[in-house]
């Protein structure tokens, strides 16, 4: 059993490198054959014109795109990702600015739908068929067709714009040096409660019904029939067996959006103005920052692949029977 698991593990590490490889081989071809040069904003008609070729000879932008390439794929196992354009600084650098925020964020949002799933699903199976369980059912639907931007747009002009409650960008206030305590804690909730509430309705749908159709599923199933007929209750029912069989679809469902969560939410993050690795990609992108664009790839591609991983290790440690489908 345990070779297996390691033989898995290490399947799954090999799978997760070559993909990561792959993609961060095709972002360095794609930015690089795209229209557009990044040393062409350094230049000024008060300039030399030969400023423009000692700028692209710094960057490397005159070196063929192969050469590019192999002097990047030797520096990247060393840790060195480039200097970034626009921060003149390295890259990694850069990217270690951003990234506590973003994992802060994207657990924080994590933590939140979970517990707003588990919630409405709690609901929605006491009183399965019932009015209430076709309410959520069909609001989660209502809530998943719309589009994280126009949520976003909708709080801040509500809770924002017409009742002035919450912020609306940024995460925290000009004067916040001079809050105590509890007023920092409470700018703090006042900048990020909205973000929180946007990028967590993507998810909440999401969680509610895997989980409510895997566990409704497996109420209705005969081996639950077969424990109750033994004089099981229900409660011990769904805990120690219904739960438990019902949390795996969930649990591979989950290191997708946590991975996502943490690969940056480039929309949420650029509509509040804060500053985690979505707003960095998307101003890396809009810079030509070649370095930084391919360095937030290689870090939010890590952290995708890095979430399914544990999230795989998990199930297989809940449900045995998953050795097999995952050895094939």
């Amino acid at each position: 059993m345990k070779k297996s698991k390691s033989i898995i593990f290490i399947r799954r590490v090999l799978t997760s490198i070559l993909v990561l490889f792959l993609l961060i081989s095709f972002v360095f071809v794609i930015i690089r054959l795209s229209p557009g040069d990044p040393a062409q904003k350094y230049l000024s008609p008060k300039l030399s014109p030969k400023l423009y070729e000692e700028i692209a000879n710094s960057y490397h932008l005159n070196s063929p795109i192969a050469e590019q390439y192999i002097t990047f794929v030797k520096n990247i196992f060393t840790g060195d990702l480039g200097i970034s354009y626009t921060y003149r600084k390295p890259v990694v650098s850069v990217i270690g600015q951003y990234l506590p925020f973003t994992i802060f964020f994207s657990i924080t949002a994590f933590i939140l739908q979970i517990i707003f799933s588990s919630l409405l699903v709690y609901f929605a199976v006491k009183y399965k068929g019932g009015v209430i369980d076709k309410f959520l059912t069909t609001s989660s639907m209502v809530i998943y067709a719309v589009p994280v931007f126009l949520s976003s747009i909708f709080l801040i002009y509500i809770f924002s714009y017409q009742m002035n409650v919450f912020s609306s960008s940024g995460i925290r206030s000009f004067n916040f040096d001079e809050f105590s305590v509890m007023g920092k804690l409470l700018d703090y909730i006042k900048h990020l409660l909205l973000p929180l509430i946007a990028i967590s309705l993507t998810g909440i749908p999401i969680f509610y019904k895997y989980l409510r159709d895997s566990i409704i599923n497996n109420l209705n199933s005969l081996y639950v029939m077969n424990l109750s007929s033994l004089g099981m209750s229900r409660k011990e029912i769904i805990l120690k067996h219904v739960l438990p069989n019902s949390v795996n679809s969930v649990i591979a469902v989950a290191g997708i959006e946590l991975g996502i969560l943490l690969g940056g939410t480039v929309i949420v993050e650029t509509i509040f103005s804060l500053p985690g690795m979505g707003q960095l990609t998307m101003n890396a992108v809009l810079a030509r920052d070649y370095p930084l664009v391919v360095g937030c790839t290689i870090t939010a591609g890590i952290l995708i692949l890095l979430a399914n991983l544990i999230a795989d290790v998990i199930r297989v440690s809940i449900d045995k029977r998953l050795l097999r489908e995952l050895m094939t």
